[in-house]
């Protein structure tokens, strides 16, 4: 059976991608990321990234797991309501609510998610715990409130003052547009470029271990019940300890689509560095989309050996980088 997983990892998937190791490449494939420098470090999407680099790196810095810190690195922003996408203040969906999703990946693939949760200002946690004590992947909407308040977890109101401001802004936009029952035109609402930055976090610790984390508030003003890529495993995020990880933000149903974060992963097992596997994979958002230019899409990876990259369809994503040489910065993404 090992002998077989072995050439499933080093040949099937060679074959379905096309075969397209480039010669300066080849050197990264499966296999080869035995090596690692202990140097621990921590990316993250979004300016948002920053702080919450910050705090997962004070984990990392002592010795601590990856795990831990992409856990505590997100709940930076959740618990902030200036960053309207995620967790408290996060944008309300088309009825005025705010349900967050969120998933937890460790070094060995186990894995949490919530979807549709509503009330618990850290859901990152929740996910956690679905990881650590359930025999489940992910748990949602009552199902997912209910587990979290069984571990301790205390309902509060999300929607800030700021938050309804803008969802009032917004149903009166679509109201004066008589666009509210015509859903092409609702889904045109949530993918400008400023209601969708979900935050992704990867990181690797001293003793060569990845972790990711991924919590949004998902899109503005989508449907009640809506869930996008951010907490399914392999979409939002995906973690494979022997390769790389990564994760997007963006769109949630384009990424959905491609499975995005686990193809980057595996585009990275093949030998594709992490900033040409994520655009490839944005490329074919871009093929599937035709002329289509009015969404955005990114992706985020980090490779086992430390190495990292991006990509996005458009301008103005960015990502910040935590690590000992350089400390914490951010950094604009390439784009199509």
């Amino acid at each position: 059976m090992s002998s077989r997983r072995r050439f499933i990892k080093n040949t099937t998937l060679y074959s379905a991608f096309g075969g397209f190791i480039a010669a300066g490449e080849a050197s990264y494939a499966a296999g080869s990321l035995s090596k690692h420098t202990n140097e621990p470090i921590v990316i993250s999407t979004w300016n948002h990234g920053l702080p919450a680099n910050a705090a997962a790196w004070e984990i990392l810095n002592n010795g601590g797991k990856a795990i831990d810190a992409v856990e505590a690195g997100v709940k930076v922003p959740e618990a902030d309501p200036n960053v309207r996408s995620v967790g408290y203040g996060g944008y309300p969906d088309r009825d005025g609510n705010v349900t967050l999703d969120a998933c937890i990946m460790d070094e060995n693939q186990q894995c949490g998610s919530v979807a549709c949760l509503e009330h618990i200002k850290h859901p990152i946690s929740v996910a956690r715990l679905v990881m650590d004590k359930t025999p489940h992947v992910m748990l949602v909407g009552e199902g997912a409130l209910e587990f979290a308040m069984n571990q301790g977890f205390k309902k509060e109101n999300l929607l800030t003052p700021e938050s309804l401001k803008g969802w009032r802004s917004i149903r009166k936009e679509l109201e004066t547009k008589k666009a509210i029952v015509n859903i092409e035109n609702e889904r045109q609402t949530i993918i400008s470029e400023d209601n969708h930055d979900t935050i992704g976090m990867l990181a690797l610790d001293v003793a060569g271990n990845l972790s990711g984390s991924c919590t949004t508030s998902g899109a503005a003003n989508k449907l009640h019940g809506r869930v996008g890529d951010s907490p399914i495993i392999g979409a939002g995020l995906f973690v494979d300890n022997e390769i790389g990880a990564a994760c997007a933000t963006g769109l949630g149903e384009e990424v959905i689509k491609q499975a995005g974060s686990a193809m980057v992963v595996e585009l990275m097992r093949n030998g594709r560095d992490p900033e040409s596997a994520c655009k490839e994979i944005v490329q074919r958002i871009i093929k599937t989309n035709g002329a289509k230019k009015d969404l955005q899409v990114g992706f985020l990876a980090l490779r086992k050996d430390g190495a990292y990259g991006a990509f996005s369809i458009l301008k103005g994503f960015n990502f910040a980088v935590f690590d000992a040489k350089n400390g914490n910065k951010l950094i604009d993404s390439p784009f199509s």
